[in-house]
């Protein structure tokens, strides 16, 4: 038997995907599933660590939810700046949210207590992290619309633990 030549792989792997691919692909699924299945409870065990990571998060509640008509008044198709306001214990946190397009938001945030912090946009498909300058402004350009939370680490770990806001719809 000969071994075929690599750059010949290279070849094979550009081209799409055919019937005996499609057959390769469910023979190697159905071999994997008998010999290393999925965990019946990898589930649970995942929601489980997830409970457990945000046990040693300080959690952030929505105090303020204002819509602010933006600059002029341009009748009833005005675009509107949200603004949002997080507190937890040790920390405020305020956010703009303002139309950049027709399905995408910038966000403009600030945090109090200042002094380097990183703060991670979660959305269901995607995750951000900015670091906020040092009067706790941070922005995020081009957001998609969906459910979304903010997370505020310290860039000192041990210094207090990070802070999860609710879920917003943005």
């Amino acid at each position: 038997m000969t071994t075929p030549n690599p750059a010949g792989w290279e070849a094979l792997a550009a081209e799409p995907m055919d019937d005996q691919d499609e057959a390769t692909m469910k023979l190697l699924a159905a071999l994997y599933e008998q010999i290393d299945p999925v965990p019946a409870d990898l589930v649970e065990r995942l929601q489980f660590a997830i409970t457990l990571d945000a046990l040693n998060a300080e959690l952030a509640q929505l105090q303020q939810l204002d819509a602010l008509a933006s600059s002029g008044a341009r009748g009833v198709d005005a675009d509107e700046a949200k603004t949002l306001t997080f507190t937890s214990e040790s920390l405020t946190t305020m956010v703009t949210v303002t139309a950049a397009g027709p399905d995408r938001v910038r966000i403009d945030g600030w945090c109090a207590p200042v002094g380097g912090v990183t703060v991670e946009l979660r959305q269901v498909n995607a995750s951000v992290e900015v670091q906020a300058d040092e009067d706790g402004r941070f922005v995020f350009d081009d957001v998609s619309h969906g459910l979304t939370r903010f997370v505020v680490r310290s860039a000192k770990p041990s210094s207090r633990p990070p802070v999860i806001t609710p879920a917003v719809e943005i």
